[in-house]
């Protein structure tokens, strides 16, 4: 690899890591052509795109946009590593869980996560990470939890209502 191809990749890989707040550092090491090939298809049906570099390009691309900020990502870059990169933080997580499923094995392995400025680190993150609910759904919990006692209130006026209604009415006819 020329030195010119290589700062062509770093400068893509720049471009994701500002693009995208999510992304993972995955191991797909021991994994045949036909499960990469597979694990790309699984990503792209899902929105998440899958990159693979080296680790000193990584590295690179990582320091020379925030050195402190992916500092907790550096030791995770080794052996063969595959970067899913997703506007969602939850989605790779279940696309490597999913996989690991249906082909009955461990590989490919969470190395890292970078999800919003946090570092997951290891594979027994895994499960965590499928736990993680998106912005969206956290908001619309706390909007359903703030209607909640809204409701309850209109529904006690309103019983008040039919209520007074109801005492008017025993009222006139016990007249």
């Amino acid at each position: 690899m020329t030195k010119q191809e290589k700062n062509e990749v770093i400068e893509l890989l720049k471009g994701k890591f500002s693009q995208y707040n999510n992304f993972y550092i995955t191991d797909t090491e021991s994994l045949s052509v036909e499960q990469v090939v597979k694990l790309r298809r699984a990503c792209f049906d899902k929105q998440v795109e899958m990159k693979v570099a080296k680790n000193t390009l990584i590295k690179k691309a990582l320091e020379s946009l925030d050195s402190e900020r992916y500092s907790g990502v550096y030791d995770s870059l080794n052996n063969v590593t595959a970067l899913l990169f997703s506007e969602s933080a939850k989605e790779p997580a279940l696309i490597i869980s999913s996989f690991r499923k249906d082909s009955n094995g461990k590989k490919p392995e969470l190395k890292a996560a970078f999800i919003d400025g946090d570092v997951f680190a290891g594979d027994d993150q895994l499960t965590t990470l499928t736990a993680l609910k998106s912005k969206n759904d956290l908001i619309g919990e706390i909007i359903g939890l703030l209607q909640s006692p809204a409701k309850n209130v209109m529904s006690a006026l309103n019983a008040g209502n039919k209520l007074a209604a109801l005492i008017k009415a025993l009222e006139e006819r016990a007249n």
